[in-house]
């Protein structure tokens, strides 16, 4: 069966990337082929006929009126972009099978036989209608294929928070695009509750994709440790002086060495961006970790396919709803703080306990996906 994925575009999100490699490796181990949507990276440039009119508009508020206006703002940001991708395009372009489009309503109704919804959080409208340039709440339900004879599943989808943030207006016909579905599953617990009350369907909890592949798997794609010391990995999106200090304490605790895999921006690089380091060295610092200390999904979702101890700083701002689901799976509530005095020191995890929970839902996972494009 030709199996599109339909997920966020790809950019230089660890995560993302990773959820759409696996779903993309189960599909094909299932016997189908398989494509990832995505958008091409290439500049964005004005139509030839806007830009006379653009940039010298841009010109004069620039330099008669002293306003922060960058001329050439459309070549300036793919600079910044192919910057940032410097090291993560190379894996996409690699390891992803991509079926490439600036626009859903690009694909034909005869590209493919099957549709699979998923994951990250490709229910939550503030992303999706951004990433996809579309004002269509029920695109993200598939609402541009009505009238095609295909199957049409979700697979971990997310809305990222407990109440969709879909419009009002929108609502009835993100409710008639999705009974269209073959079958429905979603990332969160909540995200069920979400399914029933808003959209009228019933849908089941299933594993984020990147859990349906073994540590094995990922092992395949990076290099052989380099650390000479135990190190305590640290991937911490929204950084503080509070989070700093309770990593030092920790690493100081368990006589661990820091290492820091995602730097903030500080300005020094090319254009004041800088690349975001290889996703390979990413997988490899889980690896090599005695103790990981996050406040990213799917950094607790390789802290526990890779064995490791670890601390989760939850933001409310984010969602808290993805880490609490996640981690009320396996019993493992007490990894997650919100705040960096909330620390305390807990005994290790019981991984055994972990794998037995973990293997059954993989097995469910891939029942679902059997029954749904069947």
């Amino acid at each position: 069966m030709r199996i599109g994925i339909l997920t966020l575009p790809l950019h230089t999100n660890y995560g993302g990337i990773l959820q759409a490699y696996a779903l993309q490796t189960v599909l094909e181990r299932m016997g189908h082929e398989v494509k990832v949507l995505d958008k091409p990276f290439i500049p964005q440039m004005l139509p030839w006929w806007k830009r006379p009119y653009s940039y010298t508009k841009r010109a004069i508020k620039k330099y008669f009126f002293g306003e922060k206006v960058v001329i050439f703002q459309e070549r300036n940001a793919y600079q910044r972009q192919a910057t940032e991708r410097k090291f993560t395009q190379p894996f996409i372009e690699s390891h992803i099978h991509r079926f490439v489009i600036s626009h859903l309503t690009d694909i034909n109704p005869t590209d493919f036989d099957a549709i699979v919804v998923g994951s990250d959080q490709i229910w939550r409208m503030m992303y999706f209608n951004g990433f996809w340039s579309t004002p269509l709440a029920s695109d993200a339900f598939l609402g541009f294929t009505e009238g095609w004879n295909i199957k049409r599943v979700s697979y971990a989808a997310s809305f990222g928070v407990d109440i969709p943030d879909i419009p009002k207006k929108q609502l009835e016909d993100c409710k008639k695009a999705i009974a269209r579905f073959n079958g429905i599953s979603v990332r969160e617990e909540s995200g069920v509750a979400a399914c029933k009350k808003y959209l009228g369907v019933d849908a089941k909890w299933v594993l984020d994709p990147t859990m349906l592949l073994k540590r094995s798997d990922y092992q395949k794609i990076i290099s052989k440790s380099t650390s000479q010391k135990p190190i305590l990995m640290s991937y911490v999106l929204d950084e503080s002086p509070e989070i700093a200090t309770l990593r030092s304490m920790i690493a100081h605790d368990k006589g661990l060495e820091i290492k820091i895999t995602n730097l903030p921006d500080t300005g020094t690089g090319e254009r004041g961006t800088r690349p975001q380091p290889p996703l390979e060295e990413w997988l490899q610092a889980f690896d090599e970790a005695k103790y990981v200390i996050n406040d990213s999904f799917h950094a607790c979702v390789f802290s526990i396919l890779f064995h490791k101890q670890f601390t989760v700083i939850g933001n409310k701002k984010r969602g808290l709803a993805r880490f609490q689901s996640l981690l009320k799976l396996f019993g493992l509530e007490d990894r997650l703080i919100t705040r960096s005095d909330e620390y305390r020191d807990l005994p290790d995890i019981d991984y055994d306990c972990v794998d037995r929970i973990l293997n059954e839902k993989r097995e469910e996972a891939y029942k679902f996906l059997a029954k749904s494009l069947s």
